[in-house]
């Protein structure tokens, strides 16, 4: 009897040990695991970071690759996909080992990085950009329409929101520094989520909100806001990236490089396709396909890149200073932050030309059949998008835009987006919200110049005598 009953004890402890040894095998990161879960953080509304989120999820290229290698590993693996308004609760979990990859801006970046950093089990790495803007541009302050604060410096003793550590906020830093304005003393600086500081902009709680990439677009488009501030007069690198935990990596190197391949290939697609790449991420998202097609669209705000450039690292780099001085970030080794390891082996042998090029490679191509004209300078080329067409039209300068606009109207179509390049610092903006210029001394195609700020109009027209400031009807119509 008492064997029997010691054999039976026995058997009971040797299955619950076979269970538990199951159900761990099941969980993400396990290496003898049949099936193995890679947990993705991602913002679905950042525009900028699409090709390692809303869009490749939308896309499917990441689970065909890890199909793919399940063909050779003998396992089968599985992505969870978690979404998140910043890249603040992203850095959370990966640090309490819940999120695998991550992809999040530039500032977000760093500070990832350096509260990782602060112990060996919990370190991340930089192993890809996502997109980029060399001058700043994906982030911007805007006021509400018609607002009296027509300057940065107007914004003393205003409220202002934005999310602090954001690069939004980097931006509305040195932008009241350029203007004259003490950031710590002469603004009061509301810390909120980007939904929350649009809410309160409309609201009337805060003057002026500074957000990143695509809320300024967004509320501009639906009428909600003017740009105050471009974060393109900056003149300094923005950009997005992906962020890894080390310790996943170290065990799962083929999942870190399959997600690369994918994000390779998703990048392809907004360069080839981007048009269709706006629609499906404004499907996914609920974001207007109008704002999309701004950042991703030929000679978009966003230039969408893998490649670490130098450029970028450097940036970072100097972001340091910034995010110490404000409290967010102690110190951070960025030369062991940044790992080109894994992108260069799913890029192959193409990743070092692509590495050392900074032209977009989505343009703006044709002829443009309002002057008649081929497109030929990037900087002053626009697109026209009509409704009912599920293509553009190309513009070889802003002027010519406007005349392709007026012949349009007077035909009874209607314009459903036009995009155009301020003419100082290159911002792709919707024509119509944009502040015009005349040059009457200018050649016939080229006497309208557009502006994202009236600030910058303002500026222009005071150092060119002759120029006047107009408005958008008067432009479309005269032009």
């Amino acid at each position: 009897m008492r064997l029997t009953r010691s054999l039976r004890i026995r058997s009971l402890i040797l299955a619950l040990a076979l269970t538990a040894s199951s159900a761990a095998a099941g969980c993400g990161g396990s290496g003898s695991a049949k099936t193995v879960t890679v947990v993705v953080g991602y913002q679905p509304n950042t525009i900028d970071t699409v090709n390692a989120g809303t869009l490749l999820r939308s896309l499917g290229y990441f689970e065909q690759q890890l199909d793919q290698l399940g063909r050779t590993t003998g396992k089968k693996y599985k992505v969870q996909w978690d979404a998140y308004d910043t890249g603040a609760p992203i850095t959370t979990q990966m640090i309490a080992g819940k999120i695998d990859i991550g992809s999040m801006g530039d500032y977000p970046l760093l500070i990832n990085g350096a509260k990782a950093q602060k112990n060996k089990s919990t370190a991340t790495s930089m192993i890809a950009t996502t997109g980029y803007n060399l001058r700043g541009s994906l982030n911007m302050i805007v006021v509400k329409p018609g607002s009296a604060v027509q300057s940065v410096a107007a914004l003393a003793g205003q409220n202002i929101s934005t999310s602090v550590g954001s690069a939004a906020d980097g931006t509305l830093v040195q932008a009241l520094r350029q203007a004259g304005l003490d950031p710590a003393n002469a603004v009061h600086v509301v810390n909120q989520q980007p939904s929350v500081g649009s809410s309160a902009l409309q609201a009337g709680s805060v003057a002026a909100l500074s957000q990143f990439i695509a809320w300024p677009g967004q509320l501009v488009f639906s009428g909600q806001a003017q740009v105050l501030y471009d974060g393109g007069a900056l003149n300094v690198p923005t950009l997005h990236g992906v962020v890894v935990r080390n310790a996943f990596a170290a065990g799962h190197s083929d999942i870190v490089e399959a997600f690369l391949r994918a994000e390779i290939q998703a990048t392809d697609y907004i360069w080839r396709n981007p048009l269709q790449a706006a629609q499906s991420v404004a499907a996914a998202t609920g974001l207007a396909p109008e704002v999309v097609y701004l950042y991703n669209g030929p000679d978009g705000i966003a230039t969408f890149d893998p490649t670490l450039k130098s450029q970028l690292v450097s940036a970072m780099r100097q972001d340091v200073p910034f995010l110490s001085s404000i409290g967010v970030l102690s110190t951070i080794d960025l030369n062991s932050f940044v790992d080109t390891s894994y992108l260069q082996k799913a890029y192959g042998s193409g990743y070092a030309a692509q590495l050392a090029s900074t032209a977009n490679p989505s343009t703006i191509t044709g002829t443009d059949s309002a002057c008649g004209i081929p497109v030929t300078d990037q900087a002053r080329a626009g697109e026209v998008w009509l409704v009912g067409e599920n293509l553009t039209h190309p513009a070889a300068t802003p002027t010519c835009l406007l005349r392709f606009i007026r012949g349009v109207q007077a035909t009874g179509g209607k314009v459903r987006a036009a995009y155009v390049p301020d003419i100082q610092i290159g911002t792709r903006w919707f024509a119509d919200r944009d502040v015009w210029v005349l040059n009457p001394a200018a050649p016939a195609d080229d006497r309208y110049l557009p502006f994202t700020t009236h600030s910058a109009a303002a500026g222009y027209t005071g150092t060119h005598p002759g120029t006047s400031i107009v408005s958008y009807a008067d432009a479309v119509a005269q032009a």
